[in-house]
């Protein structure tokens, strides 16, 4: 039966052409509480998504006892903030071409050999903690290795949304997918400082190594077809150039991106800061600083639930805003309930701006080029961090924590306003209404 007499479950509307000339669907029906996971419909989509579950609440468990390893070994806010940009930098080196390998070659496959690689780096990781000669050189190289792993992870992970799915459920699928990373952040922080508090460092190590294995096995277990390669193969400098090329004349990409970048380095960066926060401000223990991180990421379904009934461009500047007024709270209060209320409200508005981004950028790519602007996506926000953790750990040696949290907060908010000018001259940059015209 033709693509178009088939009966889709939710209504879609034709697209203006992408400037390669490739014509587009995307999904404009509601969404209600009912339709919150569409996607799941799809058995590889299924599988990825509780293999990607489990793994990212123990990635999760991993990143809470790192921060809290590398503050305990060395007391060092300055370290913190390197181990999170020596984690990072690899976005800065190999992201974009992570996003041409994720373009050129069997999707599935670049993320089931980067998969098993931070499973690799994480048993590392459990047998130096364990055997009590972990150092702070060996927290940092193996940072790096788990950032080189991801910068190739992110792209084709990203990518490979639309080939579990479909075009028309795309938007439910990564909106699902960036729900469970938020809401693993829920789950990890606390399973992490249970461990430690509970049964040592060491287990929030192997726990991590082990849940890939979720992961790993749901990519093996999916149904896909053989994978074409491109027709026309290129040089890998040109590939890449293409994928510049074709963000440079998208307008709505550029913003989008741009913004990403200015919230990487000044937004995100605040929970690099989070063990000195909670030990020297708040002067709570493991069980506390879990608590913090996993209030963080509650409201997790809300873009899965209402990303197509409310308009995106509320979703992305209200998003932003909200986070960098509670962001700009977090930073002059000290009573502990109402820190884990700023938590809450600042991890829903991030989880609001960055879902929402997130969805619009892939819908607005052809799927040719999906890989190669989700890896520049990649280096403009991944990639950012590097920056963004040298300048908070810099930052709050010299002025302190709180009024470095209220410098990114500051600077969110307005590259928030000088966003809404710019969309305000051209409307097109950010949609109004969710539904496509």
């Amino acid at each position: 039966m033709p693509a178009e007499q088939t009966p889709l479950p939710t209504e879609v509307a034709s697209v203006p052409r992408e400037i390669t000339g490739q014509p587009r669907r995307v999904v404009v029906g509601s969404v209600t509480w009912r339709d919150t996971f569409a996607a799941l419909k799809h058995r590889n989509f299924r599988l990825f998504f509780v293999g990607q579950l489990v793994s990212l609440i123990g990635s999760w468990v991993q990143n809470t006892a790192q921060g809290w390893l590398v503050y305990q070994l060395t007391g060092s806010k300055v370290l913190l903030g390197t181990v999170a940009a020596v984690g990072s930098l690899p976005m800065l080196l190999f992201s974009v071409w992570g996003g041409s390998v994720a373009d050129r070659h069997s999707k599935r496959s670049v993320v089931f050999f980067t998969q098993t690689g931070m499973m690799l780096t994480a048993f590392v990781f459990a047998a130096l903690v364990g055997s009590g000669h972990i150092q702070p050189w060996h927290i940092l190289v193996l940072a790096g290795l788990g950032g080189v792993a991801m910068a190739f992870d992110m792209p084709a992970r990203q990518a490979f949304m639309v080939e579990m799915t479909s075009r028309e459920d795309l938007m439910n699928a990564v909106s699902l997918n960036s729900s469970i990373v938020n809401g693993a952040r829920v789950i990890g922080p606390a399973v992490a400082a249970f461990l430690m508090a509970q049964v040592g460092m060491t287990w929030c190590f192997l726990l991590n190594g082990l849940s890939f294995i979720a992961v790993i096995a749901g990519l093996l277990m999916m149904r896909l077809p053989k994978f074409v390669p491109p027709a026309e193969p290129v040089s890998t400098g040109r590939h890449v150039v293409e994928g510049f090329a074709y963000v440079a004349g998208h307008r709505r990409l550029r913003i989008l991106l741009l913004l990403f970048g200015v919230v990487g380095i000044f937004g995100w960066s605040y929970s690099v800061l989070l063990p000195a926060y909670a030990t020297d401000l708040l002067h709570v223990g493991e069980g506390g600083y879990g608590a913090l991180l996993s209030v963080n990421g509650l409201g997790a379904l809300t873009v899965a639930t209402y990303g197509n009934r409310v308009r995106p461009r509320l979703m992305i500047l209200g998003g932003l805003w909200l986070f960098s007024a509670t962001l700009l709270l977090l930073a002059l209060v000290r009573w502990y309930p109402l820190v884990l209320a700023c938590m809450v409200m600042g991890g829903w508005g991030m989880l609001l701006y960055f879902a929402t981004t997130n969805t619009l950028i892939q819908t607005s790519v052809s799927d040719a080029m999906r890989g190669r602007v989700m890896g520049i996506w990649a280096l403009v926000f991944g990639g950012m961090m590097p920056v963004g953790g040298v300048e908070s750990g810099l930052l709050s040696q010299a002025v302190g924590v709180p009024s470095t949290i209220a410098v990114g907060a500051l600077v969110c908010a307005a590259a928030g306003l000088v966003t809404w000018w710019l969309v305000r001259r051209n409307p097109e940059m950010i949609p109004v209404e969710s539904r496509a015209q």
